[in-house]
């Protein structure tokens, strides 16, 4: 064991960890005041049922050494045949264990950011269990397995550059994203409601919280203290404002304005862009993949109008769209495999193989869960219980107390 390693992951597994918090905050400033405490937990709820799940089989099913390429084993059924002297590599296999965790929290959570305004919440904690159990375990076990016996098929045979999870959560979430909106269909008067973002200071938190976070995500993923961590942290930073540059030219060319909205959003589109990249490409690169992922992410959100698919807050436009781009581009971009750096065409095909199957496995098996819940037990409150909030009908609770302060506002007019 390495105690600079050891120490590094630990840290990033709690820099991980804040970034679920930060997507409620992220997410929940983005809806109408009257749901933003049912957007929040929808991402708290990750929280608390995937730790338990990830113990019980998840685990084991990503990283069992008795497993094949397609799924793990059951030999670390709940945690057995770990101890505190078992280890992973130069580290704990408990502190990977934990690391590993957090990813599999953060990329269900990304999810609700589609259906965001009319989900039972009691429909979405059932779709986080089936979901996480047969889509994310076992593709994170084909992507970040590399048991070179054992490991999944994306990671040992196809060998795909997914540095911490371009494919397995940003892509996965995405698509799963975009499989539920068509599932529950489009909120009542969208298109026709303005249905801004309630909290723009709470979004900027949510962005920043996750950007903190990511640099554990990303400069964690080298599984150790070193040089290539402090690679993928260079890159984290680099590429994230350069997307946010991106992002706000598009606005600056289409409205003469630049948002901060745009800006938040830009700066995750970046984070999402760079996540399977962080390891390949240089900070120069890193560079140009954020301008590209930052103003075709921004151009993307407008698909969903075209199109006709409500996805509320552009899940799919930002991680399916900007999974994608940093999948892609680090065939172009990856430093002596890629295009631009002398290399061939294999690598390009093979990081369109990994998103491809990634995306269609994922889209497919959330549209099935999504379908069996709602002809079941219903996955959509009534459009009633959707005018009048899910906060107040889901949860018995509102987050901000309007009669209490109906009296003083009054008041504070007349003397106006």
């Amino acid at each position: 064991m390495d105690t600079g390693d050891t120490a590094w992951i630990l840290a990033s597994s709690a820099l991980v960890l804040l970034m679920t918090p930060g997507l409620a905050f992220f997410y929940g400033g983005m809806v109408r005041s009257k749901t933003v405490l049912n957007m929040m937990m929808m991402s708290f709820s990750a929280l608390a049922i995937v730790p338990v799940l990830w113990v019980l089989y998840g685990y084991s099913i990503a990283f069992s050494p008795e497993g094949n390429k397609l799924l793990g084993g059951f030999e670390r059924l709940g945690l057995q045949n770990i101890s505190a002297d078992t280890v992973y590599g130069t580290i704990p296999e408990y502190v990977f264990v934990g690391f590993q965790l957090m990813f599999a929290i953060i990329t269900v959570a990304l999810i609700s950011g589609a259906i965001a305004d009319r989900a039972k919440f009691s429909a979405w904690i059932l779709f986080v269990v089936i979901w996480v159990t047969i889509v994310y375990f076992p593709v994170a076990h084909w992507v970040f397995d590399f048991n070179a016996d054992s490991g999944g098929w994306i990671a040992t045979k196809l060998e795909a550059v997914d540095f911490a999870g371009g494919t397995a959560v940003h892509i996965n979430a995405g698509a799963a994203g975009l499989a539920l909106a068509l599932v529950l269909g489009k909120r009542v008067g969208w298109r026709r409601d303005p249905m801004r973002p309630h909290n723009l200071p709470f979004v900027l938190l949510g962005a920043g919280l996750l950007w903190f976070g990511w640099f554990g995500f990303n400069a964690g993923s080298a599984v150790g203290a070193n040089g290539l961590a402090g690679l993928a942290f260079v890159n984290t930073a680099v590429a994230t404002g350069a997307a946010i540059i991106g992002w706000i030219a598009v606005e600056y060319v289409r409205d003469k304005k630049g948002t901060s909205l745009g800006a938040a959003s830009g700066a995750v589109a970046g984070l999402v862009a760079i996540t399977p990249a962080a390891g390949a490409v240089s900070p120069v690169g890193s560079i140009a993949l954020g301008i590209v992922a930052g103003v075709l992410c921004a151009l993307a959100v407008g698909l969903k109008y075209k199109l006709g698919y409500d996805d509320s807050l552009d899940v799919v436009g930002v991680h399916l769209v900007g999974g994608l781009v940093g999948t892609l581009l680090i065939g172009f971009l990856a430093v002596g495999d890629g295009i631009f750096y002398g290399g061939n065409l294999d690598l390009i095909g093979k990081q369109f193989v990994a998103a491809f199957v990634v995306l269609v496995y994922s889209f497919v098996l959330t549209y099935v869960i999504g379908k069996l819940i709602d002809v079941t037990i219903g996955f959509r409150v009534s459009e009633e219980d959707e005018v009048t909030g899910i906060d107040q009908v889901e949860h018995l609770e509102t987050a901000y107390d309007y009669a209490g302060s109906s009296t003083g506002g009054s008041n504070l007019l007349k003397e106006l």
